[in-house]
């Protein structure tokens, strides 16, 4: 495997109440030069290490660990976050992330692509990385849930829509560093 350069130096967080998910992590990051991955089984350890750390991206599972109201941290103190979930793998938690402020959303089955992910989250603007999201889970949310499922928040999902359209893709290149 090839190491980032995007990923260089970074502090990310992790937390998910599966241990083995954390350790899948750790090893899918494991060649990435001077990565730091912090792990955080529980909603307290997270909370924790959201106030006494300053992260470059922040991973949340949403079930288990209260991952809303960690994002509500993290998203207040400004790290970008991305949602991950196999239990909340549904429209409701998909918008809440959006409300919330998340810059992007990943079902566990897709964390064997979890390097050039986090590689777009970090280096694309947030509507260009929630571009790509949207198409790769609405196609597995009309899979899964039918295709009206959007009926019920037709105006969100539109309204999302028309915004994510209305902007151009977006390479980020100044660096923020944050000490």
């Amino acid at each position: 495997m090839s190491e980032s350069e995007i990923l260089r130096n970074k502090t990310i967080l992790a937390v998910d109440d599966e241990p083995e998910i954390l350790d899948t992590l750790g090893e899918l990051l494991e060649d990435e030069t001077e990565l730091i991955l912090h792990r955080a089984t529980t909603f307290e350890q997270g909370r924790q290490l959201l106030f006494s750390h300053n992260y470059d991206l922040v991973i949340l599972d949403i079930m288990g660990v209260q991952g809303f109201d960690l994002l509500d941290i993290a998203f207040h103190r400004g790290f970008p976050v991305i949602m991950l979930t196999a239990h909340a793998l549904n429209p409701e938690a998909l918008k809440k992330s959006i409300e919330g402020g998340a810059r992007a959303y990943l079902p566990k089955t897709h964390l064997g692509s979890i390097v050039p992910f986090l590689e777009d989250v970090l280096k694309l603007s947030q509507p260009s990385v929630w571009r790509k999201v949207i198409s790769e889970v609405f196609a597995l949310f009309d899979e899964r849930f039918g295709s009206t499922w959007r009926k019920s928040e037709e105006d969100f999902w539109r309204d999302l829509e028309n915004r994510l359209s209305l902007e151009e893709p977006v390479i980020m290149t100044s660096k923020k560093q944050r000490k």
